[in-house]
């Protein structure tokens, strides 16, 4: 009988070996510049944990540097997007050196996603709360269901969404971020939509289609131009009104320089298609 034990011990060890090798924690697919990484442990509500984030983070550049590489889309499988931390990891028992690995690692993510040269697309089709829902206020654009909602609900636990806070804060109005802070009242996708954390609202079964759509023509653009693009934004949004456009008139002046700048004027005075190098090599 022991024996026996032994061996259906192992099976079992065995058994859930596979199964977790079988269900990666995201699903990543690339095709005409779209890369789709699927958020994929819906057991745990896609819960970013410390695999998670890293497994993330991975998945974000790996090829970040190839013209192949358009636009990145965020997805998720099971009706959340993300529930945020794994509470199992933010325990005394898991200690104060590993909770700061934890939200070190997440803000590494968050700023990576603002950070890098193409854009990146969230997609929703549920519940985002506390660090799910930091995520997508940190997507450069977002495309929600209608049954969708937000929320940051940590202080209900003991825990304030502090670090959710910041991404949160500067996608919505100072008040209704801190209501939604203090309250951890979700936000429906309509009123989402209203104050500034979504792009756009769509039924259901139409939520992949205008996703695809927003990327299809993100495509369609030279990579070089909107990765400065999106680099001019981040930096000028934090700056003073007059220091912004000082700012920005000098990133026009360099955009004119590019090749890709002066071929897409080129092609719009000539009525035909431009053909982008995707570089960043100026005219000589």
């Amino acid at each position: 009988m022991a024996l026996f034990r032994v061996s259906r011990y192992r099976l079992c060890a065995i058994q859930k070996w596979f199964s977790s090798a079988a269900e990666p924690l995201t699903i990543v697919n690339q095709t005409d510049g779209i890369r789709t990484i699927q958020l994929n442990n819906n057991k745990k509500r896609n819960a970013l944990s410390l695999e998670m984030l890293e497994t993330l983070k991975n998945d974000i550049v790996e090829g970040l540097d190839t013209k192949d590489l358009r636009v990145i889309i965020l997805s998720h499988k099971g009706a959340v997007f993300s529930s945020g931390h794994d509470l199992k990891e933010l325990t005394n028992s898991t200690g104060i050196d590993f909770h700061q690995k934890i939200f070190h690692a997440c803000s590494e993510l968050m700023t990576l996603v603002q950070d890098i040269p193409v854009p990146v697309i969230a997609q929703v089709k549920g519940l985002a709360t506390a660090a799910g829902c930091q995520l997508v206020a940190s997507c450069d654009i977002a495309v929600a269901s209608e049954e969708s909602r937000f929320a940051t609900p940590g202080v209900n636990i003991g825990l304030f969404c502090s670090t959710p806070g910041v991404a949160v804060g500067r996608s919505l109005p100072r008040k209704v971020a801190l209501e939604m802070l203090f309250t951890g009242f979700p936000l429906s996708a309509q009123d989402a939509l209203k104050h500034g954390l979504l792009s756009k609202v769509v039924p259901d079964d139409k939520v992949e289609e205008e996703t695809m759509k927003i990327a299809s023509k993100i495509c369609e653009t030279s990579r070089s131009v909107l990765a400065m693009g999106k680099a001019c934004f981040n930096t000028q949004i934090a700056k003073t009104r007059d220091d912004a456009y000082s700012y920005a008139e000098k990133v026009m002046v360099t955009n004119l320089m590019m090749k890709d700048g002066q071929e897409g004027i080129q092609a719009f005075l000539s009525k035909r298609k431009p053909f982008w190098t995707h570089d960043v090599e100026k005219m000589t």
